[in-house]
């Protein structure tokens, strides 16, 4: 999704702002965070359903044609509504983004984003398939930071997405959050980050 030159620039991006602060930065960008294989079924169940209704009082058919016609329709309707241009359109926004949260949730503890030693990790995800990001912070940093203050952040990032520039709206969210973090979490006079997690972009 985002050629070697950007992830290298993302790279650069989370290694600068790691420089000012003990907090660590890790992006993850999905090209979707389900298959939802599922949803195309229920929705060929629910047409497959009206089948009967329709052909009992507009046709003379008997009970051995309305059945058939009823199993076409639902494997009709299934192939179609299966196809990756269409089953995203019937998949309701609200399960798609719940399914997002749940990956970037997924994916900030199999990262080990909860393991840092000061819990400062912050995961930046964004999920292209859903039109989804979110910013999950570690304990150490909601303790001191609220959920507002990366709303600019996710708004860069979603941006950059849409305007096909996923890696410079990664940057600008990296930038974002590396300033709140060295203003909450600034690393001590002579002190190092001690980059305890890899300065890099993940795609999966």
């Amino acid at each position: 999704m985002i050629p070697q030159a950007d992830r290298a620039r993302v790279t650069d991006a989370i290694r600068a702002a790691e420089v000012k602060t003990s907090g660590e930065i890790f992006c993850i960008i999905a090209r979707q965070s389900s298959d939802y294989r599922l949803v195309p079924i229920a929705w060929a169940a629910v047409i497959a359903l009206l089948v009967p209704l329709v052909s009992i009082y507009l046709t003379d058919w008997s009970v051995e044609w309305i059945y058939g016609l009823q199993l076409v329709v639902f494997l009709a309707a299934t192939l179609l509504l299966s196809h990756p241009a269409l089953r995203f359109h019937v998949v309701p926004r609200q399960t798609q983004h719940d399914r997002a949260h749940a990956e970037a949730l997924r994916q900030f503890w199999a990262q080990g984003l909860d393991k840092t030693t000061g819990r400062t990790g912050v995961l930046i995800f964004a999920s292209v398939g859903e039109r989804y990001a979110e910013i999950v912070a570690d304990a150490g940093i909601n303790e001191r930071v609220g959920p507002s203050v990366w709303d600019d952040a996710i708004a860069a990032l979603i941006a950059g997405i849409k305007d096909g520039r996923a890696a410079d709206g990664l940057i600008a969210a990296v930038d974002m959050c590396g300033a709140a973090l060295a203003e909450h979490f600034p690393l001590p006079a002579g002190g190092k980050n001690l980059d305890e997690l890899p300065d890099k972009l993940i795609e999966i």
